[in-house]
């Protein structure tokens, strides 16, 4: 091959290149689309909080899903102390969970015991507004303490309220045995007041300390004979139990309600009409079945939590 048909071939090599670019051939530029989970006009990111009980699994798991449901990225932290859980909301850890009124009035804030409920919301809402905590509607459940026997043993024994068991302990110091988690033995609001208020005292030796998912299977097989345990929780009913009348009115008012960083509601603007609608919804009764639904039949959480939403008519 002689040097111009070279020539001539490298010529044509490099028009042929050129079309090609023009036509399009060559990598598109890179054009960035709007992150549906990032900006200012997106839902964003949002971290779900939870304690360690039953109940709050639902409540944390129904939210995550709605939330999910809705377009949000969401991340679930679970299985925390009353405690822990507070400090990471404080903290920023944590984006938002369901707390009770009772508990952020007296453990967090240091007020007396408020026992009506709408005076214990308005209470916590002011109190934590400055430390720009949000608390969107309470829900219609009081999860206050309760004092729980077996329906048998307390009809036996003419048990129905706690001014009752006091009585009969006071006349029979060795016969009952009361069982505790950890939490309700070193509060105040816990078994040192309900003594205090009631006049009378479980002797040390009669205290068994378990954790709180074993409460109610050691009251229902008769390894205890009181026990402390919480108003919406399903295996009341489900177990045959009662829960004995708090005539002094001793515990707080325990309604549950979502608490949002204010930073997280001012970024998500719908966010608080999401959460006050599940809220709304939410009942003792309604509860109670929920509770039941995971404790008693054994069924998985996340399940409950879904299944409740479409019932609802919130997720599809």
């Amino acid at each position: 091959m002689n040097i111009k048909k070279i020539g001539i071939k490298i010529l044509m090599l490099s028009l042929s290149m050129m079309l090609l670019a023009a036509c399009g051939a060559s990598k598109p530029e890179t054009t960035t689309q709007p992150n549906a989970l990032s900006g200012t006009d997106s839902k964003g990111k949002v971290t779900v909080g939870g304690k360690d009980f039953t109940e709050q699994h639902i409540l944390s798991k129904i939210t995550s899903i709605y939330l999910k449901e809705k377009g949000y990225d969401v991340k679930e932290a679970s299985n925390m102390g009353s405690t822990v859980v507070r400090q990471a909301l404080e903290n920023g850890q944590i984006d938002l969970y369901w707390e009770y009124t009772g508990t952020s009035l007296v453990i967090y804030n240091k007020q007396p015991v408020e026992t009506n409920p709408d005076v214990a919301y308005q209470k916590v809402k002011e109190k934590d507004k400055e430390k720009n905590l949000v608390w969107l509607n309470k829900a219609d459940f009081n999860n206050t303490y309760a004092i729980m026997m077996r329906e048998q043993q307390a009809n036996e024994l003419g048990i129905k309220t706690i001014s009752d068991l006091a009585d009969y302990v006071k006349k029979n110091t060795d016969k009952i045995k009361f069982a505790s988690n950890a939490e309700f033995y070193a509060r105040e609001d816990g078994i040192k007041g309900l003594e205090k208020k009631y006049g009378f005292q479980f002797p040390p030796k009669n205290v068994v300390k378990m954790d709180t998912g074993l409460l109610y299977n050691a009251l229902k097989d008769g390894q205890i004979d009181v026990s402390v345990g919480f108003a919406t929780d399903g295996r009341i009913k489900g177990f045959k139990l009662v829960t004995l009348q708090d005539d002094k009115l001793f515990f707080p008012a325990y309604n549950a309600a979502p608490v949002v960083r204010k930073e997280v509601l001012d970024k998500n603007k719908e966010l608080s009409d999401l959460l006050n609608d599940v809220a709304t919804r939410l009942s003792t009764e309604t509860m109670m079945k929920l509770n039941h639904s995971v404790d008693v039949e054994h069924k998985d959480v996340a399940e409950v939590a879904r299944e409740w939403l479409v019932s609802q008519k919130l997720i599809k």
